[in-house]
């Protein structure tokens, strides 16, 4: 018997002081039976950074021929392709091939480091790629958000977000690795 995706239900309300975006969100995420709480989310967080009302969660780990998140135009023409870990190559240039702006975000750093060194010189090819890496900042873990119901605040502001409930906050510093 397959096992079922387990459902989260998510308040968050966005204050992204660096594009000047204010909005609470209310979202619903299935976590695929092989994904961690802190790759969920890392998913979240990735949304957060890039909140729109246009931009979806797709289905993921579910499918090889959708990103983690995508915002497309009203003409069904991919807008923003967001991906979560360490592509290949081919995965890649798929994605830079459809999409206007294709965003990796990173969040293993010591994998995302040598994935990195292997990387870099293939990237560069890419105009309309960015890379981030997402590192938590303290010992309170990205994870220890992960509630079947959140009701979250989210703040980005000088290349970091402070993500928190009513108990912790997790500091993330997003690196900009490339371009």
């Amino acid at each position: 018997m397959a096992l079922k995706a387990t459902v989260f239900k998510v308040e968050v309300q966005v204050s992204d002081m660096e594009r000047g975006h204010y909005q609470t969100y209310n979202l619903t995420l299935a976590r695929h039976p092989s994904e961690t709480d802190e790759r969920l989310m890392v998913r979240l967080l990735a949304f957060t950074l890039n909140a729109d009302a246009a931009l979806c969660f797709t289905k993921g780990l579910s499918t090889d021929d959708e990103p983690d998140l995508w915002r497309k135009s009203l003409s069904d023409e991919i807008e923003s392709w967001i991906e979560l870990g360490q592509l290949d190559e081919k995965r890649l240039r798929r994605a830079c091939g459809l999409a206007k702006q294709v965003i990796v975000y990173l969040y293993a750093e010591k994998s995302a480091n040598v994935w990195w060194s292997q990387q870099q010189d293939m990237v560069r090819r890419f105009s309309n790629l960015r890379i981030a890496m997402l590192a938590v900042v303290g010992d309170t873990r990205l994870e220890s958000l992960a509630q079947r119901n959140m009701s979250l605040h989210a703040t980005v502001q000088d290349n970091q977000v402070w993500l928190s409930d009513d108990q912790r906050t997790v500091t993330i510093d997003v690196q900009e690795w490339f371009p």
